[in-house]
């Protein structure tokens, strides 16, 4: 029985082969069109082939057919376009804060309120199983902002909406949970263990 392993190969060069004469044949009349602005070109009488373009005026209509002498600066007039230039260009004045933002404690919470008037509520929670920092803000995000496990424990965190986040350290036959919600306008935390 003789071996038929060089059809599949010798289709799949056939395939290919013609792709590149069909892609080829499709291409041509593209590559073949000259660009407008080369037809334009080649209907102009040699003697009116346009030269270098005119710059225009930046602020006033000159007439056609007059010419304004172009002023000449000296090396000293020019200006610089280094990093350094540049930078001295820029303008000085920094919008700055009129006030600093307001700092209290509620709760065991550090509350910070913002220029938008957003409140922003941290606090580091501490369990056997390892040390989370949490934030939260008045439009109900709650983040988590690090979580350190403790050795021998893992860190997860789950969170279902921006405003329900449960952040775990776990370890065989145990679990620390740390629940944080924002609920009726104020952050609320819950601490739990689960196992032995």
């Amino acid at each position: 029985m003789r071996s038929s392993w060089w059809a599949p190969i010798a289709g799949w060069c056939v395939a290919t082969a013609s792709s590149i004469v069909l892609a080829s044949m499709a291409i041509l009349p593209v590559l073949r069109e000259p660009v407008a602005e080369d037809r334009t070109l080649s209907r102009l009488p040699a003697a009116q082939t346009p030269g270098p373009p005119t710059p225009l005026p930046s602020s006033a209509a000159v007439p056609t057919g007059t010419t304004s002498p172009t002023p000449r600066t000296s090396p000293d007039q020019t200006e610089s376009t280094t990093p350094q230039a540049v930078q001295s260009r820029r303008p000085t004045t920094r919008p700055s804060r009129t006030t600093a933002p307001t700092v209290t404690t509620e709760d065991g919470w550090t509350v910070t309120v913002g220029d938008d008037g957003v409140r922003s509520y941290v606090r580091s929670f501490r369990v056997e199983g390892g040390q989370a920092v949490v934030r939260m803000t008045s439009v109900g995000v709650v983040e988590l902002v690090t979580a350190t496990p403790a050795d021998g424990y893992a860190v997860q965190k789950v969170q279902n909406s921006p405003d329900n986040m449960a952040v775990y350290f776990n370890a065989p036959g145990r679990s620390f949970i740390i629940h944080a919600i924002w609920w009726d306008d104020r952050p609320f935390v819950q601490v739990s263990k689960v196992g032995s």
